[in-house]
């Protein structure tokens, strides 16, 4: 059964592109998932298609009203659904977050806009809300993007390989994946590292591994600090 991913969003445009595009397209071909960027405007309740109005106690900007998202999300809702709200404030977003929400089998992600959405909204349709990151952007669609990608790649057999396709991905184990090399072998005077060419499995998995350890600590020591 195909993973189906709905977002809603005031630009749908954004997204359409991106679904039609790389691993996204493949995971749709093979029926692994299913993609639909829905237009919140389509929900709005006047011909203008007004979602947004000011918010109670003054302040900048404009809140998303709850009704037109609400009946978005109920359109769509089925049993098993599991609504995730983009937002700033959310919990990070990593890659045992995507894990998890690769088991599910319906996602609806709910992008904000303008100032943000109206609080109520959130506390009735949101599972989770989710950020990629302690910055602003100008709406939710683009994160949604980042998610679903992060997800959709990890479906059986959407990269192909199988499970190793995946296993040793940095953040996989909580670390970061070792420094690789293709052909040529002496680039600009660059060469491979004699390991990788010996033909010696166990010397090459040994190599690996105190890679990932060095990298990570000093690349991310935070990832280290994790582990503990």
């Amino acid at each position: 059964m195909a993973l189906r991913i709905d977002v809603l969003t005031v630009f749908p445009g954004m997204l359409e592109g991106f679904f039609g595009e790389s691993i996204m397209r493949r995971a749709a071909a093979m029926g692994a998932a299913e993609f639909h960027a829905v237009d919140l405007r389509d929900f709005a309740h006047d011909a203008r298609g007004t979602l947004d109005d000011k918010p109670y106690g003054g302040g900048a900007g404009m809140l998303m009203k709850p009704e037109p998202l609400f009946e978005a999300v109920e359109s769509l809702r089925r049993p098993g659904t599991r609504v995730v709200a983009m937002s700033p404030q959310g919990a990070p977003f990593r890659q045992e977050t995507a894990r998890r929400l690769a088991g599910e089998r319906h996602l609806i992600f709910v992008c904000g806009h303008y100032e943000g959405i109206d609080e109520r909204a959130l506390a009735l349709l949101a599972d989770e809300q989710l950020s990629i990151g302690d910055y602003v952007l100008t709406n939710g669609a683009l994160p949604a993007a980042v998610v679903a990608d992060a997800v959709v790649r990890l479906l059986p057999g959407v990269l192909g390989g199988g499970e190793e396709a995946t296993a040793r991905e940095s953040f996989a184990a909580g670390l970061l994946e070792q420094a690789q090399y293709t052909r040529p072998p002496t680039w600009r005077g660059q060469g491979v590292p004699e390991v990788l060419l010996n033909g010696d499995h166990a010397q090459m998995e040994r190599w690996r591994r105190a890679q990932m350890l060095d990298r990570t600590a000093r690349q991310r020591p935070d990832l280290r600090t994790q582990l503990h």
